[in-house]
Formats: C-alpha cells, structure tokens, sequence
C-alpha cells in the first residue's frame, strides 16, 4: 500500500498540470494515468495564448516543440461563405501527442510517482481516500484530483448524474499532410455543415489537424467515417477541397462516441474535478486545453492553501474552489452551448453569418466570450 498527500486520476493536460504545480509546491503527488506517452487523443489543438505564461512558470517550455503561431480565423458556412478576422490574443498549434509528453517528462524528471494503470475504485470515509487499480494497488491519500477526460467508467461508479443519459455527439480527429502553400501557418479555420462543424489547424509535427464534432442523428444513416465525410462535410465547398488535396498521416481517425457538453458537478464524493472531468466546452470555441490547464492550476492552488493552514477543513477547499471554476468557466461554456445552438440551426446560422459579414466587428467581440484572460501566478 502506498500513501501519499494527493492522487491525481488521469495523465492528460489537466492533471499533468495538476501534478507539476504541487511538485513545485513540495506536495507528494502520486499521478495514476492507464496509457502510456507519447500518444494521440481527440482534440483540437489549439492552444490559447492565454495559458503560456502559466506554463512557463511551471518551466514548461513550449518553444522547444517549434509550434506554429496562429493568430487569423476563418469560418465558412454550410455553402460555403467565409467570414474572416483576425484573433485578439492568438494562439499555438500544437499537438497532444508532443504537449502531453513534454509536460509528462517534466513531471518524471521531478523524480515523482507515476503510475501506468487504470483506477478501478475511489473510496471516501475518515476523511481519508483510499484508490484501487486494476493491477490490485491500494494508495491511500489527503486529495484526489478528478482527471479522467470527457467520459469514464469512474463517472458511472460515483454515480453522476450526466453519465446516465445518452449523449448524441460524436467526434472524429486525424493528421493530414498537404503542400505548405495550401495551408497557412497562422490560420485555425471553423467549417459548417449538416449535423456539425470541423476544425483545422497547423501543428508542431508539420500536420494539420482536423477534427470534427457530428451529431449521431446525422451520422447514423452512414456506413462509417469515410462515407459520413465523403458524403456530407464534404458538401461544404472548403472542405471538399481540403480533402482531395490532402492526405491522412494516421492509420485511421482517432473518434470519441458519446460526447457530453451537459453540465457536470465540480466536486464528486469529496473529489475536485479538473479539465474535461469538470465540464466540457464546445470545441468550436478553440478554448478547451487551456481551460483544462487554468481548472488544474486554480484546483492545485487551493489544495496548497490548505497546506500552508490558510484553510481549516475540506469544506473550506472546495467551497472556494467551486466558487472560482465558476467564475472563470461557467460564462464561457454557456457562450459555446448558445453558439453551438446557433451553428446547428440551418436558418440561424445563414441569419448570423449574413449579420456578421455586414458587421465584422462582432466576431472577435463573440470569440472574447469563450477566453479568459491571461492567467498569471
């Protein structure tokens, strides 16, 4: 049995996050995570500027992975109607294949616990955690960070109230190649179409990332991804000629079933949760990695207070803690769900793009909606 002051569930961008920061602050850290680095995950890729001088604090340094800078948005309708501006704050392009494994050897440097296995149980009583993993490990800790990603067996165990129904969304990422010249650098582009949109954008590793997000309402009729992109995203004149210019670098498309954009609980059974395990914005906002991070930062933060004996009790954390993953989110995730509602609506979304083409100057009003301010230590 091992024990330790807190247990982090779940190695991607939060609770690596998570585990550095209280690293920093001599908090003994064990992080149990069920796949090894480096690996692909379903996600966009693009990474707000917002968070970087966090992470550079965190001795993070994001320059070595030679990401591209993006700082131009375009958006497209279902026909094909662009509308295009430039983004207030900007941001990277970078992959989670290279971020997550750059933030993980960081973490093992440090010389702290990680654990490749997958957490079975999470036990609460005395005040005292206690987590099982399928390898039959016990540890025992103080606080346990919640960072299990969008959906997990761990959601149905501790009973919360999103997992039990069903959720129509699907997502679907891959990498392409294409000549430079086709694709610019500093670009992140939104394309619509019937049942959903798609994201593109350069990366580190010389690939454009595209991912989409596609109700099961619109896919089912289809036999799988090929035909679903063959026959409906490639409507929208944009990505069709993305697509038969371009080439898939991935084996086959990496896809999440059962998406879930309904609200979460913040706190389950005394765990704090962090990143996507405490609520999911819509990938249109290009806003979740950093979210992700901040919600890790702001969680580690109040756990570190407790430890200096600012705080009393548990209760103390998590009140504080509830009370600032709302202030700083809970704006920002109604803003994507109203867009996405938009987006979704054939008529809403040909009114908008028509408004916005004649008034420019609200998109990037729309988009400071869905970011947060530069985050500082």
């Amino acid at each position: 049995m091992k024990k330790t002051q807190v247990i982090v569930i779940g190695g991607g961008l939060a609770g690596l996050t998570a585990a550095l920061h209280l690293c920093k602050n001599d908090i003994d850290v064990i992080l149990v995570e069920k796949e090894g680095y480096p690996h692909h995950k379903v996600c966009g890729e693009y990474l707000s500027q917002e968070i970087l001088t966090y992470l550079d604090w965190l001795k993070i340094d994001i320059s070595s992975l030679n990401a591209p800078q993006i700082n131009r948005m375009r958006y497209s309708s279902v026909s094909g109607k662009t509308i295009n501006c430039d983004l207030e704050m900007g941001g990277i392009g970078v992959s989670r294949y290279s971020l997550d494994h750059l933030m993980y050897k960081k973490l093992k440097e440090s010389g702290r616990h990680i654990i490749k296995t997958l957490v079975t149980r999470v036990d609460f009583k005395n005040d005292q955690f206690t987590v099982t993993t399928s390898n039959g490990e016990i540890i025992t800790s103080e606080f346990v960070l919640g960072a299990f990603g969008k959906r997990s067996n761990l959601d149905k165990k501790l009973h919360r109230k999103f997992i039990q129904d069903q959720s129509g969304w699907l997502a679907v990422k891959a990498h392409y190649q294409t000549k430079p010249e086709f694709y610019p650098d500093d670009l992140v582009s939104l394309h619509n179409f019937n049942g959903g949109y798609c994201g593109l954008s350069k990366t580190e590793l010389k690939t454009i990332n595209v991912c989409y997000l596609a109700t099961y309402e619109s896919f089912k009729n289809y036999k799988n991804t090929d035909d679903y992109k063959a026959k409906v995203l490639m409507k929208n004149p944009h990505l069709k000629e993305f697509f038969n210019n371009a080439e898939m670098t991935f084996d086959k498309e990496l896809s999440i079933a059962q998406v879930c954009f309904d609200k979460k609980s913040i706190i389950e059974n005394h765990i704090l949760m962090i990143g996507d395990s405490a609520g999911l914005i819509h990938p249109l906002c290009g806003n979740g990695m950093a979210m992700a991070i901040h919600s890790a930062k702001i969680a580690s933060e109040n756990i570190i207070l407790f430890y200096e004996h600012k705080y009393k009790t548990r209760r103390d954390i998590e009140r504080t803690y509830k009370s600032e993953w709302n202030y700083n989110f809970s704006s920002r995730i109604k803003a994507g769900r109203f867009l996405q509602k938009i987006l979704l609506n054939t008529s809403l979304s040909n009114l908008s793009h028509s408004f916005l083409s004649k008034v420019p100057g609200i998109l990037p009003m729309i988009i400071r909606k869905t970011h947060g301010k530069q985050v500082h230590v």
